[in-house]
C-alpha cells in the first residue's frame, strides 16, 4: 500500500482507512497559507517541509459560520453535526483516499469541490468520505477552499495589487488544487491525464465556472455537476450567484471596508480573521453576498451562458437534480396578473402558455401549481438543447434523483440528501436507510465510478450483473438515470410545459 508518498514539497504520510486497502491522506498543503499578505490573494505557491509531513488528520475548515446544533434545521441534522470543529484562515489543504499500491498504476482520479453557496462547507464533512469510491479503482481528492467574504470579496485595490488575478480567490484555490493534482497525482498511483471534477450546489456551480473558465485549457478531462445547473425563469425568481458586474462588486468591498473601520487593504489585511467573519455577518445585504464574479480574467461571465455559448471546455458531463429543489413559481396573487406575466414573458405565444398553465380553470393556487418548474431541469434541458443546436455534441448524462428518504421528518428528495448515495456513505447518516436504499447508492457510485474512469457511466454492477444502461441526453432523444427505489432509464419526454419553456428560451 503506498502508505508514505513524495510530493513537489516534501514527504506525506497517510494511514489507513477503514478499509485498510485504501490509504487516506488529510490535510496535505497546496497552497501557502492565505492569511496576511496572502489575505485576498491568489493562492501562493506551498512551502517545502522537512522530514515527513504526517497527514492524518483534516485540516481546520475555512473561516465560516460557526455549527449550531439545531434539531429543527434540516441541514444541522443532517451533517452539520460538530459545533467544535476547528476553524482557521490557513485553510488551504487538501484530501486524498488512494487504493494504489504503487505509483504506476495510472488510476482515474476524480477532484470534488463541496458545496455550502460559497459561504460554508468544508472537505471533512462525513458525506464525503472517499473511501466507497476509491474502493472501484479511483484516486479521490477533495479541495478546501475560501469562503464568504475571504473567498470572494473585490475592491479596487485588490484589483490594482494584482490586475491579473483579482477576484473569485475561493474558484482559483480549487484552480490551484487541481493543478496540485495533476503535478503530483501520480505518486498517489494517479493518472494526471485523466481527472475529472465534480461537486454539488455551489460545488456543482463551482465545476461550471472551471468548465467555463479560459485559464483551465486541459487540466481535466470530465465533469459532474450535480445540482448546480441554473438560470433565471421567471422574473420573480433572482439567482443566487452573478447577478451583479465587478465594478458593483468592488465598491460593495469599499463600503464593506468602511463597514470594518479600515480605509486601506494594507489595514484590512491586518484585521483578525474573526472580526472579519462577524462583521461580515453585519454587512446589510442577503445572505449570500460575496460570490463569483466577471472578473475578465478567470471568469468571462455567467457561467452557464458561457457554457451554452460552447465557451467552455469541451469534455463530457455528467448533470442532474433532485426531484423536488428549486421549483420556480410566478410570482402572482390573481389571473390578471398570471395573464400579464404571460403576456410580457411570452408576448405572442402567451396563449400557449396560459393552456398549458390551465388557465382556464380559474383557480389561481392550480395555475401557479401546474406553472412551477424545476429550475435545473430547465437549466439542463436548456443546456443540451444548445449542445445539439451548435453542433458541440458533447456526451452529455441527465439524472433526476428521486428516492424515497426516510425519517421522521418526511424530508422528500431535499437539496443535498443525494450525497450520501453518490459517495455511497448511507452508514454514516441517522436516517434507517434500509437494503433498496444500500443498492441504489451502490448503484449510483458504480455509475460514477464508471464515468470518472472512460467518459461513459456504463458498466457492470459489483454484483457482476449489467446495470441499467444509461445513455447520453440528445434532442432527439432527451431522456435520462432516474434514481428512484432502483436505477432505471426513462424513455419520457418531458412535459409540454417544459418543451415550451425550453423552445421559448432561445427565441
Amino acid at each position: 500500500m503506498l502508505r508514505t508518498v513524495k510530493v513537489e514539497n516534501g514527504i506525506v504520510q497517510g494511514l489507513p482507512a477503514a478499509d485498510p486497502r485504501i490509504t487516506s491522506f488529510k490535510g496535505i498543503p497546496f497552497a501557502a497559507a492565505p492569511i496576511g499578505q496572502n489575505r485576498w490573494r491568489a493562492p501562493q505557491p506551498a512551502e517545502d517541509w522537512d522530514g515527513i509531513f504526517l497527514a492524518h488528520d483534516f485540516a481546520p475548515i475555512s473561516m465560516q459560520a460557526q455549527t449550531a446544533l439545531d434539531k429543527s434545521n434540516i441541514y444541522a441534522r443532517e451533517w452539520a453535526v460538530d459545533p467544535d470543529i476547528p476553524m482557521d484562515e490557513d485553510c488551504l489543504y487538501l484530501n486524498v483516499w488512494t487504493p494504489a499500491m504503487s505509483p504506476d498504476e495510472k488510476l482515474p482520479v476524480y477532484v470534488w469541490y463541496f458545496g455550502g453557496g460559497l459561504q460554508v462547507g468544508h472537505t471533512a464533512e462525513m458525506e464525503f468520505d472517499g473511501e466507497r469510491i476509491a474502493r472501484r479503482g479511483i484516486v479521490v481528492v477533495t479541495v478546501n477552499y475560501r469562503l464568504n467574504v475571504f473567498g470572494f470579496l473585490c475592491h479596487p485595490e485588490i484589483t490594482a495589487e494584482a490586475p491579473e488575478a483579482p477576484a473569485n480567490f475561493g474558484n482559483l484555490d480549487q484552480q490551484a488544487g487541481t493543478r496540485w493534482v495533476k503535478r503530483n497525482i501520480a505518486a498517489f498511483g494517479g493518472d494526471p491525464d485523466n481527472i475529472t471534477i465534480g461537486g454539488q450546489s455551489a460545488g456543482g456551480g463551482s465545476v461550471l465556472s472551471q468548465l467555463t473558465s479560459p485559464q483551465n485549457e486541459g487540466l481535466f478531462h470530465k465533469a459532474i455537476i450535480q445540482s448546480a445547473m441554473i438560470t433565471k425563469l421567471y422574473p420573480s425568481n433572482p439567482l443566487p450567484g452573478v447577478n451583479h458586474t465587478f465594478a458593483a462588486a468592488e465598491q460593495d468591498g469599499v463600503r464593506f471596508f468602511e463597514f470594518l473601520g479600515v480605509s486601506s487593504l494594507a489595514e484590512a489585511r491586518k484585521l483578525d480573521a474573526e472580526y472579519i467573519l462577524n462583521k461580515s455577518f453585519e454587512f446589510p445585504g442577503p445572505w449570500i453576498k460575496w460570490v463569483t464574479v466577471a472578473d475578465g480574467k478567470f471568469c468571462n461571465g455567467n457561467a452557464f451562458d458561457q457554457f451554452i455559448k460552447n465557451k467552455r471546455w469541451m469534455v463530457p458531463v455528467v448533470f442532474g437534480h433532485t426531484s423536488s429543489e428549486f421549483f420556480a413559481v410566478p410570482n402572482v396573487k390573481t389571473l390578471d396578473e398570471f395573464r400579464n406575466l404571460a403576456i410580457e414573458m411570452f408576448d405572442d405565444d402567451a396563449q400557449e402558455y396560459l393552456d398549458l398553465c390551465g388557465f382556464e380553470s380559474g383557480n389561481i393556487d392550480e395555475v401557479i401549481s401546474r406553472a412551477s418548474v424545476n429550475s435545473i431541469e430547465f437549466a439542463i434541458r436548456v443546456a443540451a438543447q444548445a449542445n445539439s443546436d451548435t453542433g458541440a455534441n458533447m456526451p452529455l448524462y441527465y439524472y433526476n434523483f428521486d428516492a424515497e428518504i426516510p425519517g421522521w421528518d418526511n424530508p422528500g428528495t431535499f437539496h443535498s440528501v443525494d450525497l450520501w448515495f453518490f459517495f455511497e456513505t448511507l452508514a454514516k447518516c441517522w436516517r434507517p436507510f434500509v437494503g433498496k436504499h444500500y443498492d441504489l447508492a451502490r448503484q449510483m457510485c458504480n455509475y460514477w465510478c464508471n464515468f470518472i474512469r472512460s467518459g461513459n457511466p456504463n458498466g457492470k454492477d459489483s454484483t457482476g450483473e449489467d446495470m441499467p444502461n444509461w445513455e447520453p441526453y440528445t434532442s432527439d432523444a432527451p431522456y435520462g438515470m432516474l434514481f428512484g427505489d432502483e436505477a432505471t432509464f426513462l424513455r419520457e419526454q418531458p412535459s409540454d410545459l417544459m418543451k415550451f419553456l425550453v423552445r421559448q428560451y432561445f427565441k
